[in-house]
């Protein structure tokens, strides 16, 4: 074979490979992952709520073992607005005691109040109700971020004149204390409330933080998390800074080797 022919060889070899290689794809940054606790659809859900939510300690424990960033917590305000709180439920379902609207029993008065109730089902059974100061610190202590929903059961309370000037302090005070120190972001599904966070917490926004990656309908018991691949794939082509997710431990495994 003389010389020109090797290199000629050589040179299609080479031409023929970087025509047909798949071209490597370009690393995407792993995001965020904010834990969420699973909240049942369909008809009456409050009847299947096994009170997932990282709304206490123990639940906060689980989430960053399994790998979160942030969790999602749940702000309700007590009777009058007196006290800021850590439940999802619109009443004192999943609780200890009478069941009663959140908004309409003290949090430490009377034989009814919130302070003395104890989840009663589910993983985090014997846990109590926590405030929102107590529940910042103890996220904070395990280094996450804080992504606060405040909660549309709130509005009545937050939108009354007698009551609005103290029950937004329960809510934005422990906040403001706060957030030079810890990574804070609020939000709310009502559009009256998320309106006023934007006033008086404009640079807290959720905005598109933790944007939703689930495909899977919630349901106890849980559905496989496999069901959720496609659109996990999908919101991190994406990009996102951050997402959420109810399935924190199986989406954290799913991501290995898929970002960087």
């Amino acid at each position: 074979m003389t010389i020109r022919t090797a290199l000629t060889m050589a040179l299609t070899t080479a031409l023929t490979t970087a025509l047909t290689a798949v071209p490597a794809r370009a690393a995407v940054a792993c995001p965020l992952v904010f834990g969420h606790g699973g909240y049942p659809t369909g008809p009456n859900p409050w009847e299947r709520d096994l009170v997932r939510q990282p709304n206490n300690p123990r639940a906060l424990n689980d989430q960053k073992s399994w790998g979160a960033d942030g969790v999602e917590g749940d702000v309700q305000l007590t009777k009058q607005g007196t006290k800021a709180v850590m439940w999802h439920n619109t009443s004192t379902n999943g609780l200890t005691g009478t069941k009663q609207n959140i908004t309409d029993i003290w949090w430490a008065a009377g034989t009814t109040n919130l302070q003395d109730r104890t989840i009663v089902r589910g993983p985090y059974t014997g846990e109590r109700v926590h405030t929102l100061r107590e529940w910042l610190d103890q996220v904070r202590a395990r280094g996450l971020v804080a992504l606060l929903e405040i909660k549309p059961e709130t509005r009545p309370i937050l939108s009354n004149a007698t009551y609005a000037t103290a029950a937004w302090k329960e809510i934005s005070d422990p906040i403001k204390e706060r957030q030079a120190a810890q990574r804070i972001l609020v939000y709310s599904t009502d559009s009256w409330i998320q309106g006023e966070l934007a006033k008086r917490h404009p640079g807290l926004l959720k905005g598109s933080a933790a944007r939703w990656t689930d495909s899977v309908a919630w349901e106890e018991p849980p559905p496989s998390w496999s069901g959720n691949t496609a659109r996990w794939q999908s919101v991190l082509d994406q990009a996102p800074a951050s997402v959420m997710t109810n399935y924190t431990k199986d989406y954290r495994s799913w991501l290995k080797g898929r970002c960087g």
